[in-house]
């Protein structure tokens, strides 16, 4: 290696086109405050009750390494999403499964498609590929040509404006997308929350889940990427070993089989959703959403900090939407439990 080189990797190296050095972090919401109500995450406030039972029973196999096959963990996994086991790739959570989606697909100098307002998490991992996002407003993304590029991103339903696609629609976007031989990314993070079906399964698509939306676990860090034939060998090949720990596997096969558990928390949000919507709509314009949260528009930049302000005065946290590209006047809020969303309604004066 040129002397050069080695002194600039050993220095830190030149922060001349390097996408790692040059993308920051993105901002997200999620209280570390324990006194704090949190709507700002749009995590299900409660888990399956038998959660601590079984990683407490789990815990003791964390020292050692855990079965990389993860059979216990693919065949439920395959099951809640409608796919052969076979299919399922653990990840440490669905942004993980994002990553690898990214670096297994995306190269330097290839450019994706990726929906805005959404995600940013999309645009900062093509970056961190080389690779260059090219944004398309979400709710025209399965019009948008997918050829001559890497991937499609798609947020399904989207984040943080609530919407899910609908199917016919995206399965056909999907096959245009196989066609053209671009990759098709689905983050269905908080497609549980509806009945569309999964993509899971699709030639030529990857699917990306998350347990943590669901099942209220943000902390266990689990989740699955799945896909087939040729991808399915790639991100297989490429996926760290132990993705999961073994506690996180045993939760995860666990909650993914609690079907009363889901069911229930879908007719909860489906009442307190609209509930909801009605009441913030006396203030603000709200969007409407398939998911567990709502996006307002406050109208102004000011009168979003005013509701972030009485929001804290009572000791809630909410979403500053501003960071999400395209987005100066809104703020978005989880749909929690009765009361909670009750107390909140109150600190809004609403």
């Amino acid at each position: 290696m040129d002397p050069d080189a080695v002194d600039s990797l050993l220095s830190g190296g030149s922060d001349d086109d390097d996408p790692v050095a040059d993308d920051a972090r993105v901002p997200h919401g999620s209280s570390d405050d324990r006194q704090v109500l949190d709507f700002s995450a749009n995590t299900n406030p409660r888990y399956p009750e038998a959660v601590p039972r079984i990683y407490e029973t789990a815990l003791p196999t964390a020292r050692e390494y855990p079965a990389d096959d993860y059979s216990a963990f693919r065949v439920p996994a395959g099951e809640y999403v409608g796919c052969e086991p076979e299919s399922v790739i653990p990840t440490a959570g669905g942004l993980a499964a994002i990553r690898l989606a990214m670096g297994t697909v995306v190269h330097s100098g290839e450019s994706v498609l990726v929906p805005a307002p959404s995600f940013s998490e999309y645009a900062r991992e093509v970056r961190l590929q080389g690779g260059e996002p090219e944004f398309v407003p979400h709710d025209e993304l399965l019009d948008a040509d997918p050829a001559d590029h890497a991937m499609v991103a798609v947020c399904n339903p989207n984040n943080p404006t609530g919407e899910a696609y609908d199917p016919a629609r995206l399965r056909e976007y999907a096959d245009r997308c196989r066609r053209a031989e671009t990759v098709l990314l689905v983050d269905e993070a908080f497609l549980d929350f509806t009945d569309h079906p999964s993509l899971a399964g699709a030639e030529g698509v990857i699917v990306a889940r998350s347990l943590t939306k669901m099942f209220g676990l943000p902390g266990l860090r689990a989740g699955f990427a799945v896909a087939t034939g040729q991808l399915r060998e790639r991100l297989a090949a490429a996926r760290l070993t132990w993705s999961l720990s073994e506690p996180a596997a045993a939760v995860g096969a666990y909650c993914m089989r609690q079907t009363e558990f889901v069911a229930e928390t879908r007719q909860r949000i489906a009442r307190e959703r609209p509930r909801m919507a009605a009441r913030l709509g006396d203030r603000f314009d709200v969007f409407e959403s398939d998911a567990p949260f709502l996006l307002c528009d406050a109208g102004s930049s000011e009168a979003v900090d005013a509701a972030i302000a009485e929001a804290r005065d009572h000791d809630i946290a909410i979403r500053d939407a501003r960071t999400f590209r395209g987005l100066d006047s809104h703020f978005r809020v989880a749909v929690r439990m009765p009361a909670e969303n009750d107390r909140l309604l109150a600190a809004l004066g609403i």
